[in-house]
Parts: C-alpha cells; structure tokens; sequence
C-alpha cells in the first residue's frame, strides 16, 4: 500500500488528536502530515470498524497486509507509533479501555544509512557560479544548507529581518518542537547569502518578511526548493539524485570525518538524543574503510 487511499477519512478522535500534537506537542507540520496519512491507512484497514473493536490480532493481521504489500519496516513502525498514539489519546480523552497497539512490532528491515555526497561532489553541486537571478537565490539556499546543516523546513521558515546574525557569524532557526539553536555559518555561505540580499528586491512582494522567495514574490515552499535541487544537480551533471536532507546528511559525515566530535555534531544538528547523530558514525567508518582499502599496502590480497 504505497499510496493513501484518495479521500480517505480519519478514525473518530484522529482530527482532534491531531490538533492535540500541533497545539500541546508542538509537533512539526511534515510529523503531523505522516501521522495523517498513517491514521488515513488505519482507517482503512479497519473497513468501518469502530477502533474500540480492534484487537492484537487486529493490528497484527494490518501489519502482515501492509507488509505484504511492499510497506518497509520503517514505515510500518511510523503507522504503529501513530496509531499507538491515537489510542494513548483516546484512553485518555474519550474514555477507550485498551490499546491494542501495545507490543505490537514491525518487521525488521535492513538499516539503511543515510546518503552523502563526497566533499568533492559537495564542491562540484555549490562551485559553479550562478548565471541568473533564480540561481542566485538557488546557490544562497543551497549554501546555507551545506554550511549550517539545516533541515529543509527550517531553511525555508526563514525571514529576512531575523534568524542570520552577520556579526557573529550564526544562524539561528526553529527545529522540531519549537526547539530553537544557533549554527555557524562558513563563508563560502555568508558570500552567496550576500549576493542574494542584494537582488531579493527584484522578486519579493512589499511586506514578504521570507529570506528565500519565488518568481512571483511569495515564500519558497519546501517542495520548491527541493525541485530547485534537482534542477541544479542534473544541470551539473552530478549522477546521483541530490535531495535536500542529502546536503544536511553531507554536513553532518564531513564535520564528523573532519573533528571526530560526535557531541558537537549532535548540537549543530539540533538532535535531541546522540543516538539520532550516531547514524553518521557509520558513515564515517565507511569512509575510513574505503581509505583503507585504497591507501594499505596489505588490504588487499595480490
């Protein structure tokens, strides 16, 4: 099931569930948008059912359907941890007496790391020099994005008049769960952030207070920017599909490859648990791996 079905409803409680995270949890708009399309499935699944009904062997017998038709673990363990919550809510507001999502697991799937590009395909994608005024905007986007780490929601709530701190040299954003932190940001970024600023007049509308705006003078969406990614990166001739969580995961393994400093790592990406950060461990053992097996007079046999 790879697609939400088309005018799906919500169970009964999800809407209000829902608001309950914005409001109470301050959960990111991209977190409530899955759990939506997670709860939609649920719906589904349950084929008019009241959720009081459905038992374990209920959510099982969804898990081995959602399996069955292609769903990776990952995404199934999102769908339980969504309907998981629905039913915690609902306990507690609208008086239902057991969850039966409780100890119920999805099937395991391989790991899957996170893709980097090499510093070199990083300065192959941000070195050529822009040629118009969108490319402008593009480079001062994608820069920042390399430089600081950002996510892409994050990049794109900026504003014009707060959040980049010239003087000292610091971006400062709003992550997941109003989680605020400051970033340095490098040079290369400060430069293109700069010729930006001297052009963003010729697009933005009177009164847009968003750093980064379309032709027609409104905020970049985050879709928009991810399409203005790929433009560049098949423009370049990059050979890979750059996406803009790959710059945030190239930060991310070149400063750990450059420092070894995993905690600061942690900081700069705005993670709340180190076992999120440790991910890149991975990747950086990868690295080290590849120079071995390339540089050591006996990692290979003759």
């Amino acid at each position: 099931m790879n697609e939400a079905p088309a005018a799906s409803a919500l169970p009964p409680g999800g809407e209000e569930w829902l608001l309950w995270l914005a409001s109470q949890r301050r959960a990111a708009a991209l977190t409530l948008e899955a759990y939506r399309y997670d709860l939609e499935r649920l719906a589904v699944l349950a084929e008019g059912r009241e959720l009081a009904a459905l038992a374990p062997h209920d959510i099982r017998r969804f898990v081995g359907r959602l399996h069955g038709e292609g769903l990776s673990g990952r995404s199934i363990g999102r769908c339980l941890s969504a309907w998981r919550g629905l039913y915690r809510w609902l306990i507690r507001h609208r008086g239902h007496r057991a969850n039966p999502v409780d100890g119920i697991r999805p099937p395991k799937s391989p790991a899957l790391l996170p893709r980097a590009l090499s510093p070199d395909q990083a300065q192959a994608l941000l070195d050529p020099p822009a040629e118009s005024l969108l490319e402008v905007r593009d480079l001062a986007m994608f820069e920042l994005f390399y430089s600081s780490g950002l996510r892409l929601s994050e990049l794109a709530g900026l504003d014009v008049d707060r959040g980049l701190d010239r003087a000292e040299g610091m971006v400062t954003v709003t992550g997941k769960r109003g989680r605020s932190r400051s970033v340095p940001v490098g040079g290369k970024a400060w430069t293109a952030l700069q010729a930006w600023a001297t052009l963003r007049a010729q697009l933005a509308r009177a009164g847009e207070p968003a750093l980064f705006v379309t032709r027609t003078g409104t905020r970049m969406s985050p879709g928009a920017i991810r399409s203005r990614l790929e433009v560049r990166a098949r423009a370049l001739g990059l050979g890979v599909h750059v996406h803009p969580h790959m710059l945030r995961h190239s930060f991310a393994s070149h400063m750990l490859q450059s420092s070894g400093d995993l905690r600061a790592v942690q900081e700069l990406l705005g993670h709340a648990s180190i076992r999120s950060t440790q991910i890149y461990t991975h990747l950086d053992f990868q690295h080290l791996a590849r120079v071995y097996d390339q540089a050591h007079p006996r990692a290979r046999s003759k």
